[in-house]
């Protein structure tokens, strides 16, 4: 079938339904939902089989909905009807929770029911709820949907339903003097992502996110306690709970989501609570790197929000590496974080930074730094565990291991164009050709649409994709495997020889030194490319047109089909 997402942006749920829709056979088009002109003008040109609409902030226009079948997918279970459906959830801390595929009507949600699956709803933030359950739940709900229309002999039932009202700041608001931390945490948890919880910080406005629980630390009620490389500590008032974002809204950077210590210059005041090392810590608490042994193998992880790396945060993990090279083990795991690997650079922190050139310039060299020292490890066989999403220069950063193990369902964007055509580095040219050929390579950088699991270990340029149930106890299991083999000493000095005979063959410095060159143009050159794209993410800018790459319909060459 020819079958049209409408979607306000391409998000994660967004491309995980349309690859899985396309290795399914249908054509696929993507129009972002920017007026109902545009969306009307999308379908006369398509002529869809089918409308989808996975992510919208406003109704389809009875123009659409009443000549087009248009399944609207909604993050509650069947009879939920209004918005922040998952917002209420995650907030009174519902055991279970669900997403209901339904039919658009003139009233929101009321539509008859074409598919609904149920998950148990995790204590967790609605961020990694939403890329996580509800997007597994919406991508079974949305193929039984297209499987049941495609069919023509199902009738979707109408469901009573009742309507709860948005949630309002007034409803996420904290009293940090009288709430408990599992209270707090759980509006922190149903706000993250989008719209974040107002509150203040140093007497001034802001949105609050990236919140974790503290389990040892204590203070008054509402008091800062203290803060730990980017993040802040604030009492509740029977524990304290770490945020690591904020996002201001007034002054320079007023809009702009930031680590907390980068948005409020008054936290350098504040006390410093550092851990005492790498190691796991075993009580709760916020620790954005953690290390920890079993079976001969070390399991780095590296939790940043949204899979953003700072230059900071670059240059404590390369340290963090260094330091876990020198153990007494025979595999490093690089396990990245629950909802991402790696998403590369940290464009907020560039953007928010007085010279977003020179932060971009200082940001791609401490990143290309932790990619030189995983590829010269000498001392391991590392492998990066990929369990959460990863795009740009996480991808690469990834191949720098000696084995690139996937879970099946993380979506990867291997691209740098998006973001003004950058040509990136992390020593993908050195990386990606031996992988997949010179075409193969060529053709991966140049497309701008999201890669499965599937996809990237077909290609080569992965190596293996595990199931998404028990990823890390496989992990664990693999790892181990890996690092009793037998011939494990005869892996290490195979690796180690061909990373010499490469570095002869050509070093590593001149791989990153030309990769460099084309970013030092992209940072300080006369094409602003990269710079208008970064500004336009950070800031959430309003689309004003679907990228071509996406709406297919728009092509020059699209011919209407009869």
């Amino acid at each position: 079938m020819r079958i049209l997402l409408l979607t306000h942006s391409f998000n994660s749920l967004s491309q995980r339904l349309y690859c899985a829709l396309a290795e399914r056979g249908h054509l696929l088009s993507v129009e972002f939902d920017i007026a109902d002109a545009v969306t009307e003008e999308a379908v006369a040109l398509f002529r869809p089989d089918l409308i989808i609409a996975p992510y919208l902030r406003r109704a389809i226009p009875a123009s659409i909905w009443s000549r087009h079948c248009c399944l609207i997918v909604h993050p509650g279970i069947v009879g939920d009807r209004g918005p922040a459906a998952l917002d209420w959830a995650i907030s009174e801390r519902r055991p279970e929770w669900g997403v209901t595929v339904l039919q658009a009507e003139a009233e929101m949600d009321a539509g008859p029911v074409w598919a609904e699956e149920r998950f148990a709803l995790p204590a967790a933030r609605k961020s990694s709820v939403y890329r996580n359950e509800v997007t597994e739940a919406a991508l079974r709900a949305v193929l039984t949907a297209v499987d049941r229309f495609q069919g023509g002999v199902f009738t979707p039932r109408r469901v009573p339903g009742q309507a709860h009202a948005a949630m309002r700041q007034t409803d996420r608001a904290i009293d940090w003097q009288a709430m408990t931390t599992a209270d707090a945490l759980a509006r922190l948890d149903a706000a993250d992502g989008m719209p974040g919880v107002a509150d203040e910080l140093f007497g001034q406005p802001c949105r609050l996110f990236d919140a974790w629980p503290e389990a040892a630390l204590k203070g008054p009620p509402g008091s800062l306690l203290g803060r730990r490389e980017t993040a802040i500590l604030r009492a509740t008032a029977d524990g304290a709970i770490w945020l690591g974002h904020v996002r201001r809204e007034e002054g320079i950077n007023g809009g702009l989501k930031l680590p907390a210590t980068l948005a409020f210059a008054e936290a350098a005041a504040l006390p410093e609570l550092p851990l005492s090392g790498w190691w796991r810590s075993p009580a709760a608490t916020w620790q954005d790197i953690a290390y920890e042994e079993a079976d001969g193998v070390g399991f780095l992880s590296f939790a940043f929000y949204n899979g953003a790396m700072s230059t900071g945060q670059c240059r404590r993990l390369s340290e963090a590496f260094r330091w876990a090279s020198g153990r007494p083990t025979r595999v490093i795991v690089l396990s990245g974080g629950p909802d991402f690997w790696s998403n590369g650079i940290h464009l907020n922190s560039i953007e928010a930074a007085e010279s977003p050139a020179d932060e971009s310039w200082a940001n791609i060299n401490a990143i290309d730094d932790l990619a030189e020292a995983i590829l010269r490890c000498a001392s391991q066989l590392t492998v990066a565990a990929v369990g959460g999403n990863a795009g740009a220069g996480g991808c690469f950063l990834a191949r720098a291991a000696d084995r690139v193990w996937v879970r099946d369902g993380v979506m990867l964007n291997p691209h740098y164009r998006n973001v003004g055509n950058l040509h990136g580095s992390e020593f993908w040219t050195y990386l990606l050709p031996p992988r997949v050929g010179a075409e193969g390579a060529r053709a991966i950088m140049r497309r701008r649409l999201p890669m499965t699991a599937a996809e990237a270990v077909a290609l080569g340029f992965y190596d293996a994709c595990l199931a998404t149930p028990g990823f890390a106890g496989e992990v664990a299991r693999r790892a181990a495997e890996l690092a009793a083999a037998p011939d494990f000493a005869e892996q290490l000095a195979v690796k180690n020889a061909r990373r010499a005979a490469d570095e002869v063959e050509k070093p590593l410095a001149a791989w990153r030194a030309e990769e460099l060159a084309e970013m030092r143009r992209n940072f300080y050159g006369f094409d602003p490319s990269y710079h208008v794209a970064r500004h336009h993410f950070v800031r959430r800018s309003p689309h004003s047109w679907t990228p071509r790459h996406l709406a297919r319909h728009r092509d020059l060459d699209w011919k209407p089909p009869r």
